[in-house]
């Protein structure tokens, strides 16, 4: 491929220190490259960026994007497609349907349509992973991978209660390498297995064991973490923790924080793990935001992504049943569940957050910006919505302006429940982003939280995954409408518009492990699983584009 220069755009770089700095970026092959010697005299393609603003291509960590959860959630939501606008067939794309879980074409057009190229699904049965891994090849644009299940998985919980560390260590990299998995999710861990298997509850102390198993939360958190650093995989062990929703729950994040005990621990969606308040009593519900920042604060092997909400009509799809069935309980919608034999299972339903109506919500609301403006170290927060939980992922330009614009953030408050006030410290922040620090948590951060050496920075030697945007003092109005979006070098939007229809990796994790535990392990799977343990791998070649990422500890 030629060389292309994209020629003085103000360049906002955090990964390399750049803050707004009038540069060239070159590009080769679809990596960027240094300066060439003979750039006085190039006369070849250029594209002028003076006065634009330049970043990376964005990286969503946790979304839902593949797998079954996803398309129970598509059949049973058609009217949420008709009322969302229609995506036609054009030269360059395919048609599709919009939504909050649009379709698998739709969904990478929308994504790149707001300058994000990279998105990882945070929950995918291995039992599963083939057909995710085919929906995500229809997925464009995008590169791409998923987390795997694992925190209530039967042979995971009963080798962590025998102690059998080896064992274990040697499935979860048998069953990552197998299923094309990227890194250890857990789920509610063993609250998910004690709702499937005995009373409909879900596990509420983190000390009580699993029924069947005598294991209990905080050894599958401690097992798991360490397993997941001694595979030395790029990503740590995510998590999502037990009790989600119910007042009061923030003692249990910060119990699952400690239970790291050192190792590196990401905390998933934890805008819905920050409550404070009675659990018998909904109305109690207030924000313990701070208590959970300061315990992040001192302890840099955490991390988190946000999920934060959006004022709308949605979707909850989650692989912690227990709080699918608590949301059904207390709404009355339509709702679906299934569970995935010995590995997991996931729950399905409507829901509408009412921001101006619903204290509750507009607490939710309000505890999610919080994390982001108390957070001092912007590195080790994420922008998600744990879409579409929390919203659609394409409803971050908002999130984005609440950040940047305190004015603004104020009248959105100012239009809540007065209590809000009461219950949230937000209405006392007054910190604004400035576009460095929204680089961060949309791009520079996201990469090195999932090890991404090539991805979140436009340095020599990354991926040329470009965003590039019109300054407007309406930040929401910017960040919705990218001028230009590069993916691998290659122009794929123009003013909004698709101009190319490319296809992006897929990453997933091989780590080494003890080979020798292989027949141990085919025949525990032989003996409880459906399937015979020689159908479940699934093969490089089986995935275009596939890509091993090195497994190595930062």
């Amino acid at each position: 491929m030629s060389v292309f220069c994209i020629k003085n755009g103000t360049i906002y770089d955090p990964a390399n220190d750049v803050n707004g700095e009038v540069r060239d970026l070159w590009i080769q092959d679809g990596k960027i490259i240094s300066r060439p010697k003979d750039a006085d005299s190039y006369s070849g393609k250029t594209l002028d960026a003076t006065g634009y603003v330049v970043m990376p291509g964005g990286i969503d960590m946790h979304c839902h994007i593949a797998g079954p959860k996803v398309n129970a959630g598509r059949k049973m939501t058609p009217e949420m497609k008709r009322k969302a606008p229609p995506i036609y067939r054009s030269e360059h794309t395919r048609s599709g349907t919009g939504g909050v879980v649009p379709s698998t074409f739709a969904t990478g057009y929308l994504f790149a349509s707001i300058g994000y190229t990279t998105a990882m699904d945070a929950a995918i049965p291995g039992l599963h992973a083939r057909h995710a891994h085919e929906e995500l090849q229809d997925t464009p644009i995008l590169d791409k991978g998923f987390y795997l299940l694992f925190g209530n998985n039967h042979f995971v919980m009963k080798h962590l209660r025998n102690q059998d560390q080896n064992a274990l260590d040697a499935y979860c990299a048998w069953l990552l390498e197998s299923a094309k998995g990227y890194t250890i999710k857990i789920v509610n861990p063993g609250g998910v297995e004690d709702w499937k298997q005995i009373s409909r509850k879900s596990i509420k102390e983190l000390d009580s064991k699993v029924h069947n198993f005598g294991v209990t939360p905080r050894q599958i958190v401690r097992g798991l973490a360490g397993t997941a650093d001694r595979l030395k995989l790029p990503h740590s062990v995510h998590i999502h923790c037990n009790n989600l929703g119910i007042p009061g729950n923030w003692e249990t994040t910060l119990k699952t924080m400690e239970s790291l005990e050192g190792h590196r621990g990401h905390l998933a969606h934890v805008q819905f793990h920050s409550y404070d308040g009675d659990p018998n009593d909904p109305t109690s519900f207030s924000s313990a935001t701070q208590k959970l920042v300061d315990y992040v604060h001192s302890h840099e092997n955490i991390t988190v992504d946000v999920g934060h909400i959006n004022p709308g009509t949605t979707l909850s799809m989650t692989g912690d049943t227990p709080f699918s069935q608590f949301l059904h309980n207390i709404n009355k919608n339509k709702w679906y569940t299934a569970d995935c034999e010995l590995e997991s299972s996931c729950g399905v339903i409507p829901i509408e957050y009412r921001l101006q109506k619903s204290l509750i919500h507009a607490v939710q609301w309000a505890i999610a910006l919080e994390w982001y403006l108390l957070m001092e170290d912007p590195w080790r927060v994420i922008m998600t919505s744990d879409h579409p939980n929390g919203g659609a992922f394409y409803h971050y330009p908002e999130i984005i302006y609440l950040l940047m614009d305190k004015n603004f953030r104020q009248e959105f408050l100012s239009q809540m429940p007065e209590e809000i006030r009461k219950r949230s410290v937000l209405a006392d922040l007054q910190r604004e982003y400035s576009l460095y620090e929204i680089a961060i948590i949309t791009r520079a951060a996201p990469a090195r939280v999932l090890g991404m050496k090539d991805k979140g920075h436009l340095g020599v030697g990354a991926h040329a995954d470009i965003t590039i945007y019109a300054p407007q003092q309406n930040r929401q109005e910017m960040f919705e409408r990218p001028r230009w979006v590069f993916k691998d070098g290659l122009p794929v939007v123009e003013d909004g518009e698709i101009r190319a229809h490319e296809f992006g990796r897929t990453y997933y994790a091989a780590p080494e492990f003890d080979r020798e535990f292989l027949p141990h392990i085919e025949d525990w799977f032989n003996d409880h699983y459906t399937i015979r343990f020689r159908n479940y791998h699934i093969e490089k070649n089986d995935i275009p584009q596939a890509e091993e990422v090195t497994c190595k500890l930062p």
